[in-house]
């Protein structure tokens, strides 16, 4: 994921790069960052959800076995 900061020559959101030592800043969009954010946002929710419902038949299989 892109590391997002303020530019110090035009004071707006950039994403930053540094690669040997040499930083670059290249401008980012508005709907550019809020279309990525929110990709990002629908995939953490649906890895979410999935996380929680194997932990819970993790929590069945384990009690079926302990029987």
């Amino acid at each position: 994921m892109s590391d997002i900061r303020i530019c110090p020559t035009c004071g707006g959101k950039a994403k930053y790069k540094e690669k040997n030592g040499d930083v670059s800043y290249t401008k980012v969009e508005a709907d550019e960052a809020f279309k990525k954010i929110g990709q990002l946002k629908k995939a953490l929710a649906k890895y979410k959800e999935k996380s929680e419902d194997l932990e819970v038949e993790l929590k069945e299989l384990k009690g079926f076995l302990e029987k």
